[in-house]
């Protein structure tokens, strides 16, 4: 989707809350145009009328631009706690490269900026928002509040992971136990929206089911948002010249043409997103392949569809 905004002059004097807002503007626009004429965040306020209540409640200025009846809901029914969690293990800085933006991201800068222009839809819909970030460990969790406030600590908080590291910089995955953790953490029913690649040892791939499971026992809703870089970790496109690949949370490194390996990359790779995507169906999580080179329209209408069904 276009925004017609060129998002990468705004990075140098803007904010991040700033920078976000133009891309909600522009997916919201782009809403109007596309197949999902008149859904808009502005019907999570709203539900449609039953043949017979009371019509005091009616928005009769949406029903001058929709031509159908809709109520407006008490603050009660709309509001939605939401706990974002963002991997931010060293995978997620992958791919490195020179020149980072939102128009050339990496996966956790990718992420970052999924996870503002969410924090954005939520404060127009007056909802609740928290925040958790992990590697090894849980290196932030904040509770839900829908405080302006509080969004503006979040904003600061997501700010921190664009700026760059060290190469040499080791976190590690452990997604298991964070998300075990963070399921022990959220005391009130939420939906709980997941950014990560969710590389970990893949031994260790049941104890990782069984977290994603932990969480919907607690009868939250679920969104994972498994996020790549397609080209690069899918379909393993590289030229069939010598490289050095380099394990960016252990430092372990290989030399090796990528036509001598990648038959066995591509299926063991799809076998594990294949195996994820099956478990994810079976606990009822909504899983959202996020190809970093996409957008954040493969972000932002799931949410509203889930946001929508849910309320």
């Amino acid at each position: 989707m276009d925004y017609f905004i060129d998002h990468n002059k705004l990075q140098q004097f803007s904010s991040l809350e700033f920078i976000v807002k133009q891309v909600v503007e522009g997916f919201i626009t782009g809403l109007h145009k596309s197949p999902f004429h008149g859904f808009s965040v502005e019907f999570a306020e709203h539900r449609l009328y039953n043949t017979g209540e009371s019509i005091k409640h009616i928005d009769w200025k949406l029903y001058g631009r929709t031509d159908k009846l809709f109520v407006k809901r008490y603050e009660e029914e709309t509001n939605l706690r939401c706990q974002l969690i963002i991997d931010v293990s060293s995978s997620m800085y992958f791919p490195v490269k020179e020149n980072i933006s939102i128009d050339n991201p990496n996966k956790i800068t990718f992420s970052v900026y999924a996870a503002a222009a969410l924090i954005n839809l939520l404060k127009k819909q007056r909802d609740a928002v928290g925040l958790s970030k992990f590697s090894e460990d849980i290196e932030l969790h904040t509770q839900a509040k829908s405080s302006s406030v509080h969004q503006k600590f979040l904003y600061t908080e997501l700010e921190k992971l664009l700026m760059p590291i060290s190469t040499s910089t080791r976190k590690k995955t452990s997604a298991t136990k964070a998300l075990h953790q963070i399921a022990e953490n959220i005391h009130k029913r939420s939906l709980v929206i997941i950014f990560s690649d969710m590389l970990e040892n893949t031994s260790s791939a049941n104890d990782l089911f069984s977290a994603l499971q932990h969480l919907r026992h607690n009868k939250h809703e679920v969104i994972l948002f498994h996020v790549i870089d397609k080209q690069k970790e899918l379909d393993f496109d590289f030229e069939n010249r010598p490289y050095k690949f380099i394990d960016m949370e252990s430092g372990e490194e290989l030399k090796v043409r990528p036509n001598e390996v990648k038959d066995q990359y591509i299926k063991s790779t799809g076998d594990f997103k294949n195996k994820l995507k099956l478990k994810c169906g079976q606990y009822r999580i909504d899983f959202i392949e996020a190809d970093i080179n996409k957008g954040f329209e493969q972000i932002l209408l799931p949410y509203l569809l889930k946001r929508k069904k849910l309320y």
